[in-house]
C-alpha cells in the first residue's frame, strides 16, 4: 500500500476512527523513540515531561499545551485498548445522531476539562498533599463522548453480555466505579474521568434545551487552524463571449469570497457540491 492509498484510506474514517489511530500512533512512537534515547544515553522521561500533564500548576503554565497533549499518551496496551474499545462504540452511537463537530468538541472539552479537575484534586485536596504526579490517557475525553450520548439518548439499548441495558444504567455504573475507587489507586485518573462524565452530562442536557456550549470553542480551534493555512488567491476569469460556453467556465470573485467566508466560519465540510465543484474549478484556472 502506498501513501496516497493510505492517506485516502484515513480520511475515509471518521472523526472517532482517526482518534483511535492518532492514539495508537502515538503509543507505538515513543518505543521507537525510546531505543533512540538509549542508544544516545538520552533521558526519555525529560522528553515525556512536556507531553504528560503534570499537577503542579506551575510547570502548566510553561506548557499549557499538555491540558491536551496528555491525551494522546497512554501507560499500557490494555490502557489503550479499553479506552479505544468504549470510544469507537460511543462514537459510532454519537456520530449516527450528531455532527463530527460537536463530536469532536465534546472530546476535547473533556480532555481539558479532566486535566482541570486532575490538577485542581492535587492543589487543593489535603489528601494529595506533597504528590505531583504526571498524567497520561485519553479516559477524560473517552467519558466525555459516553457519558453524553448516554445523557442524549439515555434509553437507548445496548447488548451487554446476555441482555440489553440502556445506556444511562451503563454512564451512572462507570461514574460510580470511577467514584468509589478513588482511594484505592490511581486517584488523578478516576477524578479526571469525573471531570469529562460531567462535561458530557453538561453539554448533552444544553444541547437538548437548543444550546451549543462549546460552539465557541469550536470556533476558536477552527480559526486556529485557519490561521495556518494560506488562504487561497484567485483571479478573476473574463469570458470571451466568443469563445464555447462550454470550454469556458467564468469564476465570478465575490463568489469565491462568500465560498472562503463560509469555510472560515463552518468549514470545508458546511460547503454544498456546487460550492465545492465551484472552489475546485477556481483553484485549477478553469
Amino acid at each position: 500500500m502506498n501513501w496516497n492509498q493510505l492517506t485516502y484510506r484515513y480520511k475515509a474514517l471518521s472523526v472517532a476512527e482517526k482518534l483511535i489511530a492518532i492514539n495508537v500512533l502515538c503509543f507505538v512512537v515513543p518505543f521507537l523513540l525510546q531505543t533512540i534515547f538509549y542508544l544516545f544515553q538520552l533521558s526519555s522521561a525529560s522528553f515525556l515531561s512536556w507531553i504528560q500533564l503534570s499537577s503542579d500548576w506551575e510547570t502548566l503554565l510553561f506548557r499549557p499545551w499538555t491540558l491536551v497533549t496528555y491525551s494522546f499518551l497512554h501507560s499500557g496496551i490494555f490502557h489503550l485498548f479499553w479506552n479505544m474499545l468504549l470510544l469507537y462504540y460511543s462514537g459510532q452511537l454519537f456520530l449516527n445522531l450528531l455532527p463530527a463537530r460537536i463530536f469532536t468538541n465534546v472530546y476535547f472539552m473533556g480532555v481539558v476539562l479532566g486535566g482541570v479537575v486532575f490538577i485542581l484534586s492535587y492543589n487543593l485536596f489535603p489528601a494529595f498533599q506533597g504528590m505531583r504526579p504526571y498524567m497520561v490517557g485519553a479516559s477524560a475525553g473517552v467519558m466525555a463522548v459516553f457519558v453524553f450520548i448516554s445523557t442524549y439518548t439515555p434509553n437507548q439499548e445496548i447488548r451487554f453480555f446476555f441482555f440489553n441495558i440502556p445506556l444511562k444504567y451503563l454512564a451512572l455504573a462507570f461514574v460510580f466505579l470511577d467514584l468509589i475507587q478513588i482511594p484505592n489507586g490511581n486517584a488523578g485518573g478516576h477524578l479526571a474521568h469525573l471531570g469529562g462524565a460531567y462535561l458530557g452530562f453538561i453539554y448533552a442536557r444544553q444541547l437538548q434545551k437548543g444550546k451549543d456550549i462549546g460552539k465557541g470553542w469550536g470556533q476558536f480551534w477552527e480559526s486556529v487552524r485557519q490561521s495556518f493555512q494560506a488562504r487561497p488567491t484567485f483571479k478573476k476569469v473574463y469570458k470571451n463571449p466568443k469563445s464555447n460556453p462550454k470550454k469556458s467556465i467564468s469564476v465570478d470573485q465575490q463568489k469565491i469570497d462568500a465560498i472562503l467566508d463560509k469555510i472560515s466560519k463552518s468549514g470545508y465540510d458546511s460547503l454544498s457540491k456546487e460550492e465545492k465543484d465551484t472552489l475546485f474549478r477556481a483553484g485549477n484556472g478553469s
